[in-house]
């Protein structure tokens, strides 16, 4: 029975943050999620690194037998590049990220995981945390010193035992190899939504939604109504029999990028197309071999070969920069424009003097007719992956106006007083 899978990655900043720390990537193959840390823009760089020395595995998934070694091999790679990059910038002191991986290769899938982000699989109707996190937090509940319950209002909560980066003690990973079923569907998700919403809620949601795209939008969504206190990033991937698909089901066929390693969309690839190769691109280039015993060529050589080596660099940045503009010009995202809610086409950036996006259509919800939640999110603008997604989106903001019932207002007659029950209920 051959194996297919259907997923969808969606981050967003929340309702605090100024920046997005997260970094997410859902593909064919592999599946990851990473939650920076170490300042304004250690914790960016952190978990973009972490996803972009893992991207490739998606091209190359190994057999069976390889996943977990390639998943180390990646992870190594990625913890020694946030070192080299805090030993080289003083600013960059401290950055570090948590990370989890899943690599498939038929029937089989690996997982590595560091921090407090977690994973979920859903199986049969029932939802298991597969992660434990690597907190100060877990170690006192693991020890006995205090209860599931108490951890979750623990002001230390957030203290993390091990994670990826500029860090003292060693990456200490964990490692897992299990077999995948039809039907399994796996949630990662960052502390931004396990820390805000529960599990119960989770599990409801992961059941209720069919569509890993909405389902990992409405869940951000849930964490929003909580208060969004962090980044909130969601990978959500089914597993499914490629003989047997629902009817009108098409799979999700590209990687996608979402978070601070989407950031970086618009640069050149690194020897692959896609997401993955423009993820790919954040990794420092390979570091050119030493040429001192070389003979030095000739003077008039070298100038030929560098002004050689400029002209393509140029042409390649250019044929980059023009994919990259195609490429966002099949985005969609829901904002606002003036007091009303608009469907954009593009991407909520700037390049320069160059805007990436436009009005595709204005519609007639008004943003004072919203509830506060939702104002709220269009400010850091909705983003969905299609045209009918962003309409359909919008067909959910009406219906959420109309469900909203005016407060009815009481005014007393002239010369009464309020009635006592009125008095306590006021109070």
């Amino acid at each position: 029975m051959p194996l297919t899978s259907n997923y969808a990655a969606r981050s967003d900043v929340g309702l605090v943050r100024s920046s997005n720390q997260d970094s997410g990537y859902a593909g064919p193959y592999l599946l990851v999620l990473a939650d920076g840390m170490g300042g304004p823009a250690g914790g960016d760089i952190a978990s973009s690194v972490a996803l972009a020395r893992l991207v490739h595995l998606d091209d190359d998934h190994p057999p069976a037998d390889e996943l977990l070694p390639s998943l180390r091999e990646a992870v190594a790679a990625a913890h020694a590049d946030l070192e080299e990059r805090a030993d080289a910038d003083p600013e960059l002191a401290g950055l570090g990220t948590t990370c989890i991986a899943l690599l498939r290769s038929g029937n089989k899938i690996a997982m590595v995981h560091i921090g407090d982000s977690r994973a979920y699989l859903l199986r049969d109707g029932e939802l298991t945390q597969v992660t434990t996190d690597h907190t100060f937090v877990q170690h006192l509940v693991e020890t006995g010193r205090l209860s599931p319950e108490q951890a979750e209002r623990h002001p230390q909560r957030s203290v993390l035992l091990r994670v990826l980066g500029d860090t003292d003690g060693d990456v200490i990973l964990d490692e897992s190899v299990r077999e995948v079923r039809v039907g399994d569907r796996w949630l990662l998700c960052s502390d931004g939504l396990s820390g805000v919403v529960s599990a119960e809620t989770i599990a409801d949601t992961l059941i209720r939604v069919p569509d890993p795209g909405r389902c990992a939008e409405e869940l951000i969504d849930l964490a929003l109504r909580g208060g969004g206190p962090d980044n909130v990033t969601c990978v959500v991937a089914d597993f499914l029999d490629s003989d047997d698909l629902p009817p009108g089901l098409v799979p999700a066929s590209g990687p996608q990028v979402v978070g601070a390693a989407a950031t970086d969309r618009l640069r050149g690839t690194r020897g692959t197309s896609g997401a993955a190769g423009r993820a790919a691109a954040l990794s420092p280039a390979a570091p050119s071999p030493d040429d001192d015993d070389e003979p030095e060529p000739p003077r008039r050589r070298r100038w030929i070969g560098r002004t050689l080596l400029t002209l393509l660099v140029l042409v390649l940045l250019g044929a980059g920069g023009w994919l990259g503009y195609q490429w966002t010009q099949t985005q969609y995202f829901l904002a606002a424009d003036g007091e009303v809610v608009a469907i954009y086409r593009g991407i909520p950036q700037e390049l320069g003097p160059l805007t990436l996006s436009t009005v595709h259509s204005r519609t007639d919800l008004r943003l004072d007719e919203l509830p506060g939640y939702a104002r709220d999110r269009l400010e850091s603008t909705i983003t969905v992956s299609s045209l009918d997604q962003a309409e359909d989106r919008v067909t959910e903001l009406r219906d959420e106006v109309r469900a909203i019932e005016p407060e009815p207002t009481v005014t007393p007659s002239p010369g009464r007083s309020p009635s006592p029950s009125a008095t306590a209920e006021a109070g």
